[in-house]
């Protein structure tokens, strides 16, 4: 079984994340979701990015990076849009990752905003719904293809919709389908490392 580290999103670490990570858990696997916002949640993405702003983009995804340095280094690095800053830097920097999990959110590995390459041996899966404004039209989905273009174990899946916090089972966003069908492939892919 894996052990994960999973970072929440903008709007904290809701009733749907905790959910998430229980799944996650109750196949075995062991499941690490630290609170980045010290138990303040947001009712809307636009407030949890107010309050991220307020305290830094920057501060925020290293207290999640520092986080990590309590746990083993052979970790599958998980996070949820805003969440995905912590765990892709740290899957492609921290020595020992077993794998990434990106959802609603990635990063490119080159240019600006970039950790720099992908590290070799490290596979990963990146979750979006294809007509998102946030993760299709803010070039979140071009980060994703340009890694499944170049990283040996890479997938990009799809689902149709254009909501953006799809897999949190707390938020109007929520799709059953999409989630079931999300949540499969990570226990596969959890699975086989």
């Amino acid at each position: 079984m894996a052990e994960v580290l999973l970072f929440h999103h903008a709007q904290g670490l809701t009733a749907g994340v905790h959910a998430f990570a229980e799944q996650l858990r109750h196949v075995g696997h062991i499941v690490h979701a630290p609170d980045l916002f010290d138990g303040q949640t947001f009712q809307s993405i636009d407030e949890g990015l107010s309050y991220i702003n307020d305290i830094g983009f920057e501060e925020m995804r290293e207290r999640g990076v520092r986080l990590a340095e309590e746990l083993p280094s052979r970790l599958v690095y998980a996070g949820f849009s805003f969440g995905v800053l912590p765990a892709q830097k740290l899957a492609q920097t921290r020595s020992g990752a077993r794998g990434a999990l990106l959802f609603y959110s990635c990063l490119p590995i080159s240019g600006e905003w970039s950790f720099g390459p992908w590290p070799e041996g490290v596979p990963v899966q990146i979750h979006g719904m294809d007509a998102d404004p946030i993760f299709a039209g803010e070039g979140d989905i071009d980060a994703a293809r340009q890694i499944v273009a170049t990283v040996k174990d890479a997938s990009l899946f799809l689902y149709p919709g254009d909501q953006h916090y799809f897999a949190d089972s707390s938020l109007p966003s929520y799709d059953a389908d999409a989630t079931a069908l999300l949540t499969q492939r990570v226990l596969s892919f959890l699975e086989r490392l």
